[in-house]
């Protein structure tokens, strides 16, 4: 009876050792929270300077910020700079200077909610590049987001064609995530998330330069867009990839990933509350159903047992082997007496 409670302990264990706690589930919605809020401070950064002005110190602030973090400044190969450079298009200078053009045209809440096709548009371009096929479930999942996006956007065609152009700039930048992503994946698997994403901020820093410096003496300062735009660089660009990457450290990237899907309703509230923005009924449902699709194509978690958990059952199931084959020489010397 003690070996079978020792096994039972042991087997809770390797199905519980990957539960994470409340700590770290703060860490994998910490970011969320913060890209959400991105959407609002973008909006009062324009209050002060121009679209490209926005997007270059935003880059520049989480260059700086990322900078002293001695994980981000760990060298890599000269074989991955292509990759690096590729990733400061796709992933920063591109879809970064999008967002601030679009909230000229539609509500930093809407930005927010389109914000939940991303991972519809990196499962897309996975697919693509593997020539393969999604299985019913993500292939469901895909659809599923289409229809979300659709829904999301459908009110702001009928606002005419400045909203409209809004929302293929949102659209664009999130097709733009999805190369990265997969892009990036390989590069991070390497070398870790901090040392890709900072030399690609400082690529990325240096392509938006030449429009955005000629916008900050033009600018009109006060206190909240400074501050708002401070954040953005520092929290929105840098800070919430560090939180990220210690989250995915602690309960794994496929949990970790769990953050994005905060992104909408965090968007969605702020800009109700603070800027008195109005998103239609039908763009709020289809921000839920884009959230479902996402849900869908999400990885499925796989659960592996701890090293400690695997060397102890191992030592329970050697304790154990004795005793049946003490049982087994026992019963076959009864036999053999029986046989006399």
């Amino acid at each position: 009876m003690p070996n079978n409670q020792g096994a039972l302990a042991v087997a809770n264990q390797v199905t519980n050792h990957k539960q994470a706690s409340t700590a770290d589930w703060l860490l994998v919605a910490a970011p969320g929270v913060i890209w959400g809020a991105s959407f609002l401070f973008i909006a009062e950064g324009l209050r002060a300077i121009g679209p490209n002005g926005v997007s270059f110190i935003r880059i520049a602030i989480g260059f700086a910020t990322l900078s002293f973090f001695p994980a981000a400044r760990k060298p890599i190969d000269k074989s991955a700079w292509p990759g690096i450079v590729a990733l400061s298009i796709l992933w920063f200078a591109f879809p970064l200077s999008m967002f601030p053009f679009a909230e000229q045209r539609v509500s930093s809440a809407l930005t927010g909610m389109l914000n939940a096709t991303t991972p519809i548009f990196v499962t897309i371009v996975a697919a693509a590049l593997a020539r393969k096929a999604p299985s019913g479930r993500i292939l469901l999942g895909l659809l599923t987001g289409i229809g979300g996006s659709v829904l999301i956007a459908l009110p702001s065609f009928s606002e005419g064609k400045s909203s409209a152009f809004g929302i293929a700039l949102i659209v664009i930048a999130c097709i733009s995530y999805g190369f990265a992503l997969n892009v990036a994946r390989p590069l991070q698997v390497k070398y870790g998330a901090l040392p890709v994403i900072w030399r690609a901020l400082g690529c990325a820093a240096l392509m938006t330069a030449p429009l955005g410096v000629i916008e900050i003496p033009r600018a009109h300062w006060s206190l909240v867009p400074v501050l708002s735009l401070l954040a953005l660089g520092a929290f929105g660009t840098s800070i919430a990839n560090v939180i990220l990457t210690v989250a995915a450290g602690r309960v794994g990237a496929i949990q970790a990933s769990g953050a994005t899907f905060l992104m909408p309703p965090v968007a969605l509230l702020l800009g109700v509350w603070l800027r008195h923005e109005h998103v239609a009924v039908i763009s709020i449902i289809g921000g839920a159903v884009c959230l479902a699709g996402a849900w869908l194509i999400r990885p499925r978690p796989k659960v592996e047992p701890s090293p400690a958990a695997v060397a102890q059952m191992r030592h329970l199931v050697a304790d154990n082997l004795p005793s049946r084959n003490t049982s087994e020489r026992n019963a076959e010397s009864g036999a053999d007496i029986r046989s006399n």
